[in-house]
């Protein structure tokens, strides 16, 4: 398993950059429910130079890798350890209007426009930076698993739209929402072939638009 490191923030620190942010999404394989993003600037003084059992850290990673009983631990111990973090997401309507991959963008943007200070420089998970933002980026392939703020942030934005989609099992328990979170397994794509398509599903998405047909 790949942990994340410090290093890349330290060499902004280095470079006179102080509030160093990373910003991470989830959500853009489901078939249901909105995108999320969390934008993070972790506490400098919190970190230290090595990693070890004694850190708060030492667990965070790509929140993929993580269960979800210890990602709502590793939550807590991130929002403690961070100057600031911010949350947003973009519905499953705009997603439809817009694609994923531009609505995965904008709750990225709204997430980073959310943060009290503004940060100095910004590091981003994948392949594109920001359009438009009055700041320093950089955008790292698979930086969920190299940079910790970008770790951290995709641990919150999980969090926060499992939240959601627990939300939605409550209304729509025969769909399975609480387990598969919007994904589309086995059980879901069975779900919406037996109940049919909800208002919360991802119309411009292929299998819920041959179920729509």
């Amino acid at each position: 398993m790949k942990f994340p490191t410090f290093v890349y923030e330290t060499k902004k620190y280095k470079e006179g950059l102080f509030f160093v942010a990373g910003c991470d999404e989830v959500g853009r394989g489901p078939l249901a429910g909105p995108v999320v993003a969390a934008t993070v600037i972790l506490d400098p003084l919190s970190i230290g130079k090595q990693r070890s059992k004694t850190k708060w850290w030492y667990r965070v990673r790509d929140s993929k890798t993580v269960n979800e009983r210890e990602r709502s631990e590793l939550e807590r111990f991130i929002k403690d350890h961070c100057l600031d973090f911010a949350i947003a997401e973009v519905s499953h309507e705009t997603i439809d209007e817009i694609n994923i991959h531009q609505a995965g963008m904008l709750a990225m943007r709204k997430s980073v426009d959310g943060l009290k200070p503004k940060p100095d420089f910004l590091f981003l998970d994948g392949r594109h930076t920001i359009r438009g933002l009055d700041m320093k980026q950089e955008a790292v392939i698979q930086g969920d698993t190299k940079i910790l703020s970008i770790a951290a942030a995709s641990i919150i934005a999980k969090v926060a739209r499992d939240k959601i989609l627990g939300q939605l099992h409550a209304i729509y328990p025969q769909y399975g929402f609480g387990k598969h979170k919007g994904y589309p397994t086995r059980q879901h794509r069975e779900a919406i072939l037996k109940f049919g398509v909800l208002p919360v599903h991802r119309r411009s998405f292929a299998f819920v638009k041959q179920c729509l047909r």
